[in-house]
C-alpha cells in the first residue's frame, strides 16, 4: 500500500492551477493556428489573431487567459493501492483555495445557489469527481469551467428510433442556440447513452481528451468528425460575429444504455479551454 499525504496533492493541485489558468495548452495552441488559416472571413480572422495573441500575453506576464477563472472542477481517479493520509476533499478544496489566491484569480463560487448566493471568497467547494482505478498512483485532472460556455450545457432524452441523426440534430440545436455565449470557436463535449446522469459526465470528461485524438473506436470518432463538419456549417464563426471556424474539435463519449433510452448531453467548452493532469 502506497502512502500519499495529504499536503503533497493540494501543492501539486494549486501548482497545476495557476499553470493552467495561466498558460494555454499546446493543443488548443495549435487548432487555433490552424482555425485562424482555414477562417474566410475577415473578422473572424482578427478575432483568432486576438485570441492568440491574448494567449501569449498571458503565458508571458503569468496572468489569466480569461476574467471568467471558472468553477474548479477535479476528476480524481485514485489507485486501489493508495492510501491518502488526511481528507481528499479537503486537500482538493486547500489545493483550490490556495492556487486561486496565489495566481490572483477571481473567486467566482457563490454558497446558497437560490436565496442568498454568497460568495464563498475563495473559489470553493469544488466540484470533484472520484473514481477508483486499478494501481497504486493519485491522478488528478483540473479543468476551470467558465459560465458562459457551462450555461449553454444540455441534456436530451431522445427516443431511441432518431438514433445517429437525432444525436448530431441535438447538437446542432445546442450550439446553433448558444450562439456567441460560450465564446466560440468552441470544443464540444458530447456523451451518448447510460443514464441522463452518466451521460453528463461523460460529455464533461470528454473535454480533457487533447484535440486531435479521436476517440479510439471507429463508430464514435466517425460520429466526432461528423458533428465538427456539420457545426462549422452552421457560419456561426468565432465569438459568434459570422465565419467558417465555429467548433475547434468534437470529443464524444458512448455507453450502453437502456432498451428504451438514447440519452445525450452536450457540454460547450469556450476557446479558452484550461485543463491539465498531475499524477502523484
Amino acid at each position: 500500500m502506497r502512502e500519499i499525504d495529504s499536503s503533497q496533492i493540494s501543492a501539486a493541485l494549486s501548482e497545476l492551477i495557476i499553470q493552467t489558468s495561466t498558460e494555454l495548452g499546446e493543443d488548443i495552441l495549435v487548432a487555433l493556428h490552424k482555425a485562424y488559416e482555414a477562417e474566410e472571413y475577415p473578422a473572424g480572422r482578427d478575432i483568432l489573431l486576438s485570441l492568440l495573441e491574448n494567449a501569449r500575453i498571458a503565458g508571458e506576464k503569468k496572468i489569466p487567459l480569461c476574467q471568467d477563472t471558472g468553477t474548479a472542477i477535479i476528476f480524481a481517479e485514485a489507485g486501489q493501492d493508495v492510501h491518502i493520509n488526511g481528507s481528499l476533499t479537503d486537500a482538493i478544496n486547500l489545493g483550490v483555495r490556495q492556487g486561486y489566491e496565489q495566481a490572483y484569480l477571481r473567486k467566482s463560487i457563490v454558497s446558497q445557489p437560490f436565496s442568498e448566493r454568497a460568495n464563498t471568497q475563495d473559489n470553493t467547494p469544488a466540484v470533484i469527481h472520484t473514481e477508483i482505478v486499478p494501481g497504486d498512483r493519485l491522478k488528478l485532472s483540473f479543468m476551470a469551467k467558465g459560465s458562459g460556455a457551462e450555461n449553454m450545457s444540455r441534456l436530451f432524452m431522445l427516443k431511441p428510433g432518431v438514433g445517429r441523426e437525432g444525436v448530431i440534430e441535438a447538437v446542432l440545436e445546442t450550439v446553433e442556440n448558444a450562439g456567441g455565449s460560450p465564446c466560440p470557436p468552441i470544443i464540444i463535449g458530447l456523451g451518448v447513452g447510460a443514464t441522463a446522469e452518466k451521460a453528463m459526465f461523460m460529455a464533461k470528461k470528454a473535454l480533457l481528451r487533447p484535440l486531435g485524438v479521436p476517440n479510439p473506436e471507429a463508430e464514435v470518432a466517425a460520429l466526432e468528425a461528423e458533428v465538427l463538419k456539420r457545426v462549422n456549417g452552421l457560419g456561426i464563426g468565432p465569438l459568434g460575429l459570422g465565419g467558417r471556424v465555429t467548433a475547434l474539435g468534437v470529443m464524444a463519449e458512448a455507453a450502453p444504455t437502456h432498451i428504451a433510452s438514447l440519452p445525450v448531453a452536450v457540454n460547450l467548452q469556450c476557446h479558452s479551454a484550461r485543463h491539465g493532469e498531475v499524477v502523484l
